[in-house]
Order: C-alpha cells, then sequence, then structure tokens
C-alpha cells in the first residue's frame, strides 16, 4: 500500500494583503501520478515554490517523508529527493548535453554507494539516462542547438539525475505539437517504474486526464477538487472557474 510521500497542510502564503494560497492541503502518495491544474494565478506555482523552497509558506506545514521541510534551502530539499522541471529550460548554452547532464549527477544528487561518483561513474549514468530520454545520440551536441521538445528531456533528464523520490513537471508540454506531447508523456509515465511520483502541473487536458491517477485543482489559492480525474472533471465547480462550461 503507497504511503504518503509529502503532505502540505494548510499551506497559506501572502504577498502583503493578497492570498496566493489560503490553507491548501495536498497530498502525494510514494509512486503516484498527480495532475495539479487550475486557471493562470490559480497558486499553482507558488505551492510548488513552498514544496521546492523557492518560497517560505507564512502558515501551515510541509513534510516530505514525515520530516518537516521549514526554512530547509532548496539545494537541500534537492538532495531528501525533491526534484523539479521548469517549463522554460536553461541549459547550459556552451556545454554539450552529457555535460548538461554530469553536473547535477556530480553536485545535487544523493551520493552514490555511500561515496559521490567519480567523473566515469557520472558520465556512465549520464548516458544511462539520456538513452532512457531518448538523446544519447546527441549526448556531445551543444545544448543550445536542441529543438524545443529535445530541451524539455534534457530538462527532464536533469531533475531525473538528482535520483528523486518526487518529480514536479511544470509544464513540459507547453507548445509543443501532438506527436512531441506523447514523447514527453512516455517518459512521465515510465517515472511509475523507478518508484518516482510525480506532480504534473499542465494545461493540455488530454496530458492530464491520460497521465494523472488523481487531480488536484487550484483556483484563487484555493483548493476546489482533488479526486479521480473523471470525476474530478465532472465536478461542476471545476467546470465553471476552469474549464468555463
Amino acid at each position: 500500500m503507497s504511503v504518503s510521500l509529502l503532505a502540505a497542510k494548510g499551506v497559506t502564503k501572502h504577498f502583503g494583503g493578497f492570498y496566493a494560497l489560503e490553507k491548501v492541503d495536498f497530498e502525494v502518495r510514494t509512486g503516484e501520478r498527480v495532475g495539479l491544474i487550475g486557471p493562470n494565478g490559480s497558486g499553482k506555482s507558488t505551492l510548488v515554490n513552498c514544496i521546492t523552497g523557492t518560497l517560505h509558506n507564512d502558515d501551515g506545514a510541509i513534510l516530505f517523508e514525515g520530516r518537516d521541510l521549514a526554512r530547509l534551502a532548496p539545494h537541500s530539499r534537492i538532495r531528501l529527493g525533491i526534484a523539479r522541471s521548469f517549463q522554460l529550460p536553461r541549459p547550459f548554452a556552451g556545454m554539450s548535453v552529457l555535460g548538461n547532464l554530469r553536473i547535477p549527477l556530480l553536485y545535487a544528487a544523493h551520493t552514490h554507494g555511500g561515496r559521490w561518483r567519480s567523473e566515469d561513474e557520472a558520465s556512465e549514468e549520464a548516458l544511462g539516462i539520456l538513452k532512457q530520454m531518448g538523446l544519447e545520440a546527441k549526448a556531445d551536441e551543444m545544448s543550445g542547438g536542441l529543438t524545443q521538445v529535445d530541451l524539455r528531456k534534457l530538462e527532464l533528464a536533469r531533475a531525473i539525475a538528482a535520483r528523486p523520490k518526487l518529480l514536479i513537471s511544470d509544464e513540459a508540454m507547453a507548445g509543443l505539437s501532438s506527436n512531441e506531447i506523447d514523447e514527453i508523456l512516455a517518459i512521465l509515465l515510465g517515472m511509475k517504474e523507478r518508484g518516482i511520483a510525480v506532480v504534473m502541473i499542465e494545461h493540455i487536458m488530454r496530458a492530464v486526464m491520460r497521465f494523472s491517477e488523481r487531480v488536484a485543482v487550484l483556483v484563487a489559492g484555493r483548493k476546489i477538487a482533488d479526486g479521480h480525474p473523471d470525476e474530478v472533471m465532472r465536478n461542476p465547480e471545476v467546470e465553471r472557474a476552469y474549464l468555463g462550461e
């Protein structure tokens, strides 16, 4: 039976008099695939920033494997097992694809077998991850010349290189073609086999529905629904606030 990996309880974040999040509860179980959706400005990014440590919540608590993350720095949260990919990939354009992936393997990932990886070990593991992403043939290419879909794959590869227990995928499919969306979906669906829980933030509803075992909906900083995707999409409040129908 899956257990709670991440538990956000009553999380509140305000900027002056504006409440970006108000008493939000959000849970992710080990190995679970969760869709996090809502209109622009609903609080999705703020919640993710509080989870990853970019922002600190003003009230409530965020627990990871039972540990309170309060005031824990972002790099420390990465080492606990929380990784994030970004909508706009910003690789080191002057480095190769392989070089970009070696950086988190050498400096950000968990220790390997009780010790840090050697240069050769990092290169070998990086090639293995690139193969899983379909980027092995481009390992020696400069990352600045990659296509959009390959940049998204490299962004996910860099997150996976940190050996996360929880991966937060932030609009990894925005602007991609239908076939390219399917490529990214296949990668994210494959995380289940590695035991990695994934939170997908996405506006492409066919991707959310195909991917998610559970969907949570934020609107105006509050969670209005959380459950099986089909049930959530039939929720009248969700239809009004998110789908507009």
